[in-house]
């Protein structure tokens, strides 16, 4: 009789299991804000770039006339305050043939580019590389040193922005902000702001003025917060 009674027990028993409802999960209560922050960060750094180009009658004469005259630039430009090693690079060297009144000339050129970390003696740095022998110019361009700590520090800025914002919402609906749940980072702005003086118009004068200026960089996030 007792297997007997356990044999119709255990259909019973898997009827009744199937008839109690299912328990749905309490949904996970959560707010989502948005922060933006924008900081003015200094120009601590420029960039520069000057060219030599000279024509001669042969090829050999041409090049060897910008060699010279570029490396006086690049030694003009490296007793600059704010020039450190690694801070001068040399780009292309050209030579391309040109017929000038009937007369065929070799023009050769080549350029340097430097970083300066004292933006503010660019204009000595023009100064200085045109009377070595530079005969072209472009720059100065100014930009932070560091864009990605100014960027970063900006991010921090906007995440606080969203946190209080999230803070006064679930204080005004009764609950308590929980711990963040998902964060996305929105969209880097770090435009260089344009130099006082460029191009062949900042040769002009002795020394051109100058001035580094600011950088706007702007940060955006998106953050899901816990409410309690």
């Amino acid at each position: 009789m007792r297997l007997q009674l356990r044999a119709v027990s255990l259909p019973i028993v898997l009827a009744l299991l199937l008839l109690v409802p299912a328990v749905a999960p309490a949904q996970e209560r959560t707010i989502t804000v948005r922060g933006a922050a924008t900081q003015e960060v200094p120009n601590d750094t420029a960039s520069l770039r000057f060219s030599v180009t000279k024509e001669r009658r042969s090829r050999a004469a041409a090049l060897r006339i910008v060699s010279r005259r570029l490396g006086q630039v690049i030694g003009a430009i490296q007793r600059i305050p704010g020039v450190g090693p690694g801070d001068v690079t040399t780009g292309t060297v050209s030579i391309r043939e040109v017929v000038r009144n009937e007369r065929t000339l070799y023009r050769a050129s080549e350029a340097v580019t430097a970083i300066l970390h004292q933006p503010e003696r660019a204009g000595e740095m023009i100064s200085a590389a045109v009377a070595a022998g530079a005969t072209g110019t472009n720059g100065p361009t100014f930009f932070p040193g560091d864009p990605e700590a100014a960027y970063n520090n900006t991010l921090l800025a906007a995440f606080d922005q969203a946190k209080a914002k999230a803070a006064a919402l679930a204080a005004r609906a009764g609950a308590i902000l929980g711990a963040p749940i998902t964060i996305e980072e929105g969209a880097e702005v770090v435009p260089d702001q344009p130099a006082d003086a460029r191009g062949p118009r900042a040769v002009s004068a002795p020394t051109p003025p100058t001035k580094p200026g600011a950088s706007t960089v702007t940060a955006t996030v998106r953050v899901v917060f816990a409410l309690e």
